[in-house]
């Protein structure tokens, strides 16, 4: 398994909103090829992490191009853009 951890922030006054949007979007999130898990963290100040856990590196590549395409429904909430970054799933427990 492959685990693609993205870093973000959001716009100050804007984390109800782009929770919202996620909540939308969930059924778009899941649905990817491969999709394990998925986990998004943040703070009050607005920064946080998103990761996911998919099949492969191979396959979280391939699905890049639809990720980008979601984190496009956010753009009018981010500081920035997210930074995105990969790493094997050493382990991977749940209560």
């Amino acid at each position: 398994m492959f685990a693609r951890i993205t870093q973000f922030k959001m716009k100050p006054g804007t984390r109800d909103a782009a929770t919202a949007r996620m909540e939308e979007l969930k059924g778009q999130i899941m649905a990817m090829p491969g999709m394990h898990s998925f986990l998004n963290v943040m703070n009050e100040d607005g920064s946080g992490y998103v990761v996911s856990v998919v099949d492969s590196e191979a396959t979280s590549d391939a699905n890049a191009p639809k990720v980008a395409e979601l984190w496009g429904q956010f753009a009018e909430f981010l500081e920035g853009p997210p930074t995105p970054g990969g790493f094997d799933v050493i382990a991977n427990w749940s209560k």
